[in-house]
């Protein structure tokens, strides 16, 4: 595996064949393809308390946050609903805890949507989201218009230039750790070990 880099990629939907875990599977295949550890949060069947609901599996949701707190950097991932992201992914984002697990962690986005301009409106709002709670989202979110048209049944991508710019988004979060996390976690190693 490259360097110890693990990406864990949260999906935004709970739908059965939903086209963000279609479109989110490219981006996890290129990071293999890479040789990079990858790990999937998919909310189908977890219990997400609203904020001040006692949680029914606390030990879930200490895994969840103990998941993204471990991870080098993240993939989140979520179809658009009404003009914004989906409440699935609030409810993934609500319960990583105070300061957020996501604090730090940079963040590519990746936004799906049947409508013929795409998940702008979704990957706008999460930025938003998703900075205000201390991550590092990255430029250049990849939003997929047309989404029901893009994969087949069994999860087949038809559009060879949208899997062109989906599996992007695998390279543009790995450039940014090797440009600026890689080189500060060997600088503090470098620094340690003169101290020790």
């Amino acid at each position: 595996m490259e360097n110890g880099i693990h990406i864990v990629v949260i999906l935004g939907s709970v739908r059965p064949g939903n086209n963000t875990g279609k479109a989110a599977a490219l981006v996890i295949d290129e990071l293999r393809t890479r040789g990079v550890s990858c790990s999937v949060i998919d909310p189908t069947g977890m219990h997400l308390p609203f904020p001040g609901e006692t949680p029914r599996e606390p030990e879930a949701l200490k895994t969840l946050r103990q998941t993204v707190a471990g991870a080098t950097g993240i993939v989140f991932a979520s179809p658009e609903y009404h003009g914004s992201y989906s409440s699935v992914a609030k409810a993934l984002i609500d319960n990583l805890g105070f300061p957020s697990a996501l604090a730090g962690k940079p963040v590519a986005l990746l936004g799906v949507a049947a409508g013929s301009i795409g998940a702008i409106k979704a990957t706008e709002h999460l930025r938003s989201v998703l900075s205000h709670v201390g991550a590092l989202v990255l430029p250049g979110p990849v939003s997929v218009a047309n989404v029901r048209t893009v994969f087949d049944g069994e999860g087949n991508v038809l559009d060879p230039a949208v899997e062109k710019r989906i599996r992007g988004l695998a390279g543009t979060l790995l450039d940014y750790i090797h440009r600026h996390l890689c080189p500060s976690i060997a600088l503090e190693a470098m620094v340690r070990g003169e101290e020790g």
